[in-house]
């Protein structure tokens, strides 16, 4: 079973004039409900709201067959991202976040240990970063790493932390936490604007993670190894509707496909091979696609890919 950590939200979108449609949506939310519909064992550990907004965010889960057993129901008022889509269906996000059920993290909110069955954690976007809660979920991702897999996307926020040097000083301190990590170039070009992402994404796989990938929009994605080992995969054409959630798929692609090959272990993750990655990429690119074809944030489910596989 994959754990997802963090965040799942209303998502306000623009639809036209004064009309705007709420929609389930958080990154770690995104990439739980992508997992489930590709057939892998997923739970949730987040804090959802008791208000009308949370329940819907919890019937979301339930729904796509995520395990709840990890969610906490808190007492504060579910997060709100306003989503605007510009011409080429690129979604630009701000936020109302204070004082909201999803940061509020405390330690004993986390459970003592977790359940055999949980082979990996993925973490990622805000909940790593608000305060107070973030350090607390920090802890237990440093708590877990010597059990089970670490994945991280750290999703960038310029508008909740607008320091680049400050975020890039935390996301630094994820990467020695992290046996996966998975970035946008648009998150790279942030947070280093005077380094290619090239020298980037070398720099990183020499601070920890097994398995560092960053994706490049319409051009695939682009994976290093510690060893120096690069493989990449070019991109899908597709028509798109907009990329809300699609990174979030293309996370639950790589770590479905890695689970499926057996790789999602600590030792695995540490052999890769050329040949193996290419093929996980492949996956997630291609999970990724179909998201971008759909309003929202819809991933596909397994029976979805095939038309599109060849």
């Amino acid at each position: 079973m994959i754990l997802v950590c963090g965040e799942t939200l209303i998502d306000l979108v623009h639809v036209d004039g004064e009309m705007w449609q709420a929609l389930p949506g958080g990154s770690p939310a995104n990439t739980a409900v992508a997992l489930a519909r590709l057939s892998t064992s997923t739970a949730m550990l987040a804090r959802i709201s008791s208000d009308a907004f949370g329940v819907r965010l919890r019937e979301r889960l339930v729904g796509d067959g995520v395990d709840v057993r990890y969610v906490v129901t808190a007492a504060e008022q579910t997060s709100i991202a306003v989503v605007d889509l510009g011409d080429n269906g690129s979604a630009r996000y701000s936020f109302y976040l204070r004082d909201t059920a999803d940061w509020q993290w405390v330690t004993s909110d986390l459970p003592v240990a977790f359940d055999p069955s949980v082979t990996a954690l993925h973490a990622g976007s805000m909940a790593l970063l608000m305060p107070p809660g973030g350090v607390v979920l920090e802890a237990m991702l440093e708590r877990e790493r010597a059990q089970r897999v670490v994945s991280i996307d750290p999703n960038v926020r310029a508008s909740i932390c607008p320091d680049p040097q400050l975020y890039r000083e935390t996301v630094e301190r994820w990467l020695r936490l992290a046996h996966i990590v998975k970035a946008s170039v648009d998150d790279v070009n942030w947070l280093y604007p005077d380094r290619s992402y090239a020298d980037v994404l070398a720099d990183w796989s020499t601070r920890g993670p097994s398995l560092v990938v960053f994706t490049r929009s319409a051009n695939g994605a682009l994976a290093r190894l510690p060893s120096g080992l690069e493989v990449g995969v070019g991109g899908i054409d597709v028509e798109v509707v907009d990329t809300i959630g699609a990174g979030d798929t293309f996370t639950a692609g790589l770590l479905h496909a890695l689970e499926e090959a057996g790789l999602l272990n600590v030792s695995a993750l540490a052999q890769l091979t050329g040949e193996q990655i290419g093929e996980v990429l492949r996956f997630a690119v291609l999970a990724s696609a179909v998201a971008c074809t759909r309003a929202g944030s819809d991933p596909p489910y397994l029976t979805d890919l095939p038309a599109l596989s060849n």
